[in-house]
């Protein structure tokens, strides 16, 4: 299992990097309409009443670690009985409705493309539009790095400062042009919003299943070395007991001898 995640891993891990140039070119596309647009005028960044939407990343299988009980601390810490939830997977989805959380919809969390968000999008923009829901948020969990990986949350609407595009690492590749805007932002932004909030979702969704993998490999290389350190303490109890076995044998063999 620990070598199945392991190439599990990489193959997201992989898949992860590969989204990340679109990505960040798309974050800053947004940002540069967004330094030419009054925000008065766009409903998106406009404050509304009512409670949370989130959308909430867990797993589909167990086995990987404190991956789920990380998300479930950043529920609990988060997250009110008033607010709606839509989450993506169904490893936690039982406890969430058990524990009164308004679960309004749920989707499997494995083999997803760019295109299945795109509901989820739509609904979530409807809501906000229609000021059922005052915020948008969603609950991921983070990949740093093979060894480490943090619950977070993510505000997504009405636009905030934290949707910021991430600086372009060595060795990615940014495409940069010129851009003319055409028709005018205002409109611009009505139509990138929603691809921004689709390609937020896709890009913490790899993220959480690169982090699922690696909490899974990290469980697994974990419960290897527990079973071996198990394996040595049975078999030096099995060579004290044979040992104690064999004394007592020839203790009884040499007391034997004295009696005669």
């Amino acid at each position: 299992m620990e070598m199945i995640a392991t190439a599990k891993l990489a193959k997201q891990k992989s898949r992860m990097e590969t989204n990340r140039v679109f990505a960040n070119t798309l974050f800053h596309t947004f940002h540069r309409v967004l330094g030419r647009v009054n925000m008065n005028d766009v409903v998106y960044f406009q404050e509304n009443e009512g409670p949370s939407l989130y959308v909430v990343f867990v797993s589909d299988l167990g086995l990987c670690g404190a991956y789920n009980s990380n998300i479930l601390t950043k529920i609990k810490s988060t997250i009110s009985n008033d607010d709606l939830l839509i989450v993506i997977g169904s490893k936690e989805a039982g406890w969430l409705r058990r524990n009164n959380y308004k679960v309004i919809n749920q989707f499997s969390g494995e083999n997803l493309s760019y295109g299945h968000f795109t509901q989820v999008v739509e609904d979530c923009v409807k809501r906000f539009k229609n000021n059922e829901i005052a915020k948008l948020k969603i609950i991921y969990t983070e990949f740093v790095n093979s060894m480490t990986f943090e619950a977070k949350a993510l505000q997504l609407l009405p636009i905030t400062e934290d949707l910021q595009p991430k600086t372009v690492e060595a060795g990615e590749v940014s495409l940069q042009q010129d851009i003319i805007f055409e028709p005018d932002p205002e409109t611009l932004i009505e139509q990138l919003v929603p691809m921004l909030i689709n390609s937020m979702l896709f890009s913490v969704w790899m993220q959480s299943k690169t982090s699922e993998q690696a909490s899974r490999r990290l469980a697994m290389d974990n419960a290897t070395d527990n079973a071996q350190e198990l394996i040595d303490e049975l078999v030096m109890k099995y060579n004290q007991s044979r040992q104690a076995a064999i004394t007592q044998e020839i203790t009884e063999i040499v007391a034997g001898a004295e009696a005669l």
